[in-house]
């Protein structure tokens, strides 16, 4: 089995920090695609387990200042047809809604720290979410919602953001929260961001919730890396059948 995923990333300081970290301790190969220095998207698909998509600053339709939405776009339903299994985070989950035809929008509220996501009764029998508690805490760094695609299933909800994590199909996933910041990712957009957010009680938060946060973060990077794997199987015996 081709152990390759592709990794998409739209400015410098958000990468895949424990994703990526994870993968990598696995032997995997991680090919990212830095589209904010210029990097062309494949053309084709051949070899590779996965694509993610990361977050990023920009709003999904903002194609005539960020060119690369556009290509994502094209892009992402290139990986839905092919059946490759997807994980979005933050705008890599609008950038999926938005490729399989749902609205992104304003949120009502905008989610900066530490919060909560219940899962739903299909999000607690999903396999990416497999072994976590019903209720877990993520970090968020949004003002964007994206609607849940037609015919794709709600997994996770907040209290102040309702659309929190979907499925479509049956291996593309759009996660609103992050689940892949580390601590010095965390502090640096705190940081970054200035006075408009409350730095010392996200890091205080952050050093409260770190153990579990990663240990939960791992949970669901095995799942979607076991996803990587059955479906690449699947495919293998596919052509070869």
């Amino acid at each position: 089995m081709n152990k390759k995923i592709c990794i998409l990333k739209h400015v410098e300081d958000e990468g895949p920090g424990l994703l990526g970290d994870f993968f990598r301790d696995l032997g995997w190969e991680q090919v990212v695609f830095e589209l904010y220095r210029g990097d062309e998207l494949p053309a084709m698909l051949d070899g590779v387990a996965g694509v993610v998509i990361l977050g990023g600053p920009m709003n999904v339709y903002e194609e005539d200042n960020y060119p690369f939405l556009a290509l994502e776009d094209a892009f992402i339903k290139m990986v839905l047809r092919e059946k490759i299994p997807f994980l979005g985070i933050c705008l890599g989950a609008q950038l999926l809604a938005k490729a399989c035809g749902a609205k992104v929008t304003k949120s009502d509220y905008k989610e900066i720290g530490w919060f909560e996501v219940d899962l739903t009764p299909e999000g607690k029998q999903d396999g990416l979410f497999r072994g976590l508690p019903h209720t877990i805490p993520v970090f968020q760094w949004h003002e964007d919602t994206f609607a849940v695609p037609d015919g794709g299933i709600l997994l996770g909800t907040s209290a102040l953001c309702r659309n929190q994590a979907f499925r479509v199909g049956d291996s593309a996933y759009g996660l609103q929260f992050h689940t892949e910041v580390t601590p010095d990712m965390v502090k640096a957009w705190a940081e970054k961001e200035g006075p408009n957010v409350d730095a010392k009680q996200i890091e205080e938060d952050g050093a409260r919730l770190h153990t579990l946060f990663g240990k939960q973060a791992r949970v669901i990077f095995t799942n979607f890396q076991r996803l990587l794997s059955s479906s690449a199987e699947s495919r293998r015996q596919r052509d070869f059948s």
